[in-house]
């Protein structure tokens, strides 16, 4: 009898809980923050660089670099791709791009890693360095991985919605690949989680204090990056991309985020192996390596996530209608929750009913994202491992 009024306790706490996120935090489950289709003039174009931080990508720069060094901007536009002391002919592969183009494209090569810097901001530091010793640095940089096939539109339409609403900071979380049974099943939740912990509309709001940034394709005033201290004073951070929209959102800055269909993240994770280095590599640095806070992490996603289906199932085994009842409105709520970012990556909305074992399967990336930082390793990128801070 206890244990049924435990059970009915935790399950309609869930239903409260899921009817609070779906009414009360900024309406994140809707994915409909995106940018304007239509095409905007500007009086005057301002100056851009893009900053590509490159490590071994060969394989993929013949479509992610033509289709930077291919937008059609009206301004003055130039790309400088830094090198990472790549094995695989990355620069080499990059020049013929760019040669077929028939389009400037700078190239430079990384220096020997200081230490207290992570691979990749090292890399985009040095590319900033180089857009700033030019004769006419450029108003605004594009930080992109090298791994983003960019539409025609996408600098035009980052810039005219920086210039527009007088901006600071411009981010794009790319449509991440989504076609091997893995990608299906897990991606889109990945995206989903990171909108319930960073609800769009509200990192988008100026009287709120929630900042957020996907690092693939961020737009940023140089004069704002500098002021708030430059890319050296993220350079230990793992989770970069929010750590400096938090930066520049708490110095007063204008941020915006969302979400993009037509530009895209070539990476691929064709196995649950790939799809698991990609999140325990930053789970247990978003919890700031507090065990504490693993704990509660632990616990809120099973009581969210885990404790629904279970009451729905054995409520209706054992005729405890009450928690099957309150068990299965939550778990179809969550279910309606997931559905516009399945609709977003075309996947089959029925597995907006397998959200519960994919939350498991996040909870177990975490939990062994927390026993790496115990062991000493941190994060990596490129084949870099780095010690994790304590």
């Amino acid at each position: 009898m206890i244990m049924s009024v435990v059970g009915l306790g935790l399950t309609v706490l869930s239903l409260g809980i899921w009817i609070g996120l779906l009414c009360f935090r900024g309406q994140f489950w809707q994915a409909d923050q995106r940018l304007a289709d239509e095409v905007v003039d500007l009086k005057e174009w301002p100056a851009v660089c893009a900053v590509v931080p490159a490590r071994n990508e060969a394989d993929v720069l013949p479509v992610s670099l033509r289709s930077l060094l291919s937008q059609n901007y009206p301004g003055p536009f130039k790309v400088i791709l830094v090198d990472d002391q790549s094995t695989d002919g990355t620069a080499e592969v990059a020049r013929k791009v760019a040669r077929t183009l028939k389009t400037q494209l700078e190239i430079r090569s990384t220096t020997s890693l200081p230490p207290g810097w992570s691979g990749k901001l090292w890399a985009v530091e040095q590319g900033i360095q180089q857009a700033e010793q030019q004769s006419s640095p450029p108003e605004y940089l594009l930080l992109t991985d090298a791994d983003i096939e960019h539409n025609p539109g996408n600098l035009r339409q980052l810039v005219a919605k920086a210039e527009q609403a007088d901006l600071d900071l411009v981010s794009l979380m790319v449509s991440l690949r989504c076609q091997s049974f893995w990608e299906r099943f897990l991606i889109p939740a990945f995206v989903f989680f990171f909108q319930k912990l960073y609800p769009f509309p509200w990192v988008n709001n100026s009287n709120k204090s929630t900042a957020a940034a996907a690092g693939g394709c961020i737009l940023i005033r140089r004069n704002t990056l500098s002021r708030v201290g430059g890319i050296q004073m993220i350079r230990q951070a793992l989770i970069d991309d929010c750590a400096l929209a938090q930066a520049i959102k708490s110095n007063g800055g204008g941020i915006w985020l969302g979400l993009s269909s037509s530009t895209r993240s070539l990476r691929s994770y064709p196995s649950l192996g790939t799809v698991w280095e990609m999140v325990a590599r930053t789970a247990f640095t978003q919890l700031n390596y507090s065990p504490l806070l693993l704990i509660g992490a632990v616990l809120g996603m099973g009581l969210l996530y885990g404790v629904p289906p279970v009451a729905a199932l054995l409520g209706g085994l054992t005729g405890n209608w009450s928690s099957a009842i309150a068990g299965l409105v939550g778990w179809l709520l969550m279910a309606g929750a997931y559905l516009p970012t399945l609709r977003l990556y075309g996947c089959s909305p029925l597995l907006a009913l397998g959200l519960p074992a994919i939350a498991l399967l996040y909870t177990l990336m975490t939990l062994d994202s927390a026993l790496r930082h115990w062991r000493g390793q941190g994060g990596a990128w490129k084949g870099r491992v780095y010690a994790a801070p304590r």
